[in-house]
């Protein structure tokens, strides 16, 4: 039985990080059989809760490196100091951490964007990787998007050094696979579909949330990500609502909020639902044409929901993956290269992607409106590619037997 790690895994708040665990654990028994996974988390027996399948499927959740010396040097490194930027992990790694690592056959960097400046510069994250790398073990970077680095020039070349020494660098889009082979000169960069893309949908009853009244049905996410993009005095939940109103009172539409990243065992409490839920109350006189979906959905769940709707706008990639593998027309709200090269990928364009300093209620209209006309065709793309972007993951699953045997 092979054993696995999935390293830059913290916990299942963020329903993209679920999806990502839980379809590379399919992947992964498609190809080897059974499995055993080990899973990092900082409360696993929250996210067990959430997965009550993931033990019968060979996961085990392990403890989580999350030093409390690292949140302050992630904030000294913010410095333009570019020594500071390329600096290694200066802290020594814990015995738990090299029993879990040594235990395994190979380790999967997994998490999307961890290795990008998105959040922040991901240095432990690279420490727990070199780590592995440092016992033997060979290292993956899993259908991630990468870089860029622009922003902390002193972090390039460290990081060129680090991801050549994984055995593959899977990279989910072509832009981060540009990024990688031209910008960071790395010969060790394969493409795979986000494993997202696999993920099976878990049905549930939508009959208490669901919109009411008759018309077609948007799904929308918005989070408070897109609040670093605001201009100066724009408050984007008015422009939102705005958006909401007309698509309700002059398209004839419902209009569901759909939350992706919540906190777990915590219905309603901070995320992606603490802050779309104020919308309900600026469109109150809309009635029932307007729903919040309950945030206590695992990421099967909530694809499930999504792929009842008829179009889908929304501001977290994953939210946006499930909407898009399950053939639901899409416009993307993007903050980073992910989203534009997913959707380069798919359609051969940007022309879906609403980039977030641009958000408006004008902007929202009219990609609503280029969303309604293009449907068709994006519903055809969409049937002729899903199964070409699926295989795209099983392949990369194949690549990792290959490491294994090198």
């Amino acid at each position: 039985m092979k054993r696995f790690y999935l390293s830059g895994q913290y916990a299942f708040d963020n329903r993209g990080c679920e999806a990502i665990v839980r379809s590379t654990v399919d992947l992964l028994t498609e190809q080897f059989g059974e499995v055993e996974v080990l899973v990092p988390a900082t409360n696993g027996q929250r996210d067990a809760v959430q997965w009550p399948q993931a033990a019968s499927k060979g996961v085990r959740f392990v403890r989580a490196y999350q030093p409390l010396e690292g949140r302050y040097w992630v904030q000294l490194q913010r410095l333009p100091l570019p020594l500071l930027q390329g600096a290694p992990w200066p802290f020594p790694m814990p015995s738990w951490l090299r029993d879990d690592l040594d235990s395994v056959d190979a380790v999967l960097a997994v998490g999307g964007d961890n290795y990008s400046l998105d959040y922040r510069i991901p240095s432990p994250i690279m420490a727990v990787d070199r780590y592995a790398m440092d016992l033997g073990k060979p290292v993956i970077l899993w259908g991630g998007s990468v870089g860029p680095f622009d922003r902390a020039p002193g972090l390039m070349r460290p990081m060129a050094r680090h991801l050549s020494r994984m055995r593959h660098v899977a990279a989910r889009e072509s832009a981060s696979y540009d990024y990688l082979t031209r910008k960071l000169g790395l010969a060790n960069v394969i493409r795979m579909a986000d494993p997202a893309f696999v993920l099976s949908p878990e049905p549930v009853a939508v009959d208490d949330f669901w919109p009411e009244g008759s018309g077609r049905v948007l799904g929308l996410n918005v989070s408070p990500l897109i609040e670093r993009y605001r201009k100066p005095g724009q408050d984007l939940r008015a422009e939102v609502a705005g958006f909401i109103r007309h698509v309700v009172q002059d398209l004839g539409m419902r209009v569901l909020l759909v939350p992706h990243v919540n906190p777990l065992m915590a219905e309603g409490q901070g995320g992606d639902s603490r802050y779309m839920a104020p919308l309900l109350e600026q469109l109150g006189d809309l009635g029932g044409a307007v729903k919040l979906m309950p945030s206590h959905f695992n990421a099967a769940q909530t694809k499930h929901v999504i792929s009842r709707l008829d179009f889908f706008m929304g501001a977290r990639t994953h939210a946006t993956i499930a909407a898009l593998s399950s053939g639901v027309p899409t416009i993307s709200i993007a903050y980073s290269v992910k989203a534009r090269g997913i959707n380069r990928d798919l359609f051969g364009s940007e022309d879906m992607v609403l980039q977030t300093p641009d958000v408006s209620a004008t902007t929202l209209r009219s990609a609503m409106e280029w969303l309604m006309g293009q449907e068709q065709s994006m519903r055809e793309t969409l049937a002729d590619r899903l199964g070409e972007w699926r295989g795209m993951a099983r392949t990369a699953a194949v690549r990792v037997s290959d490491a294994l045997v090198h």
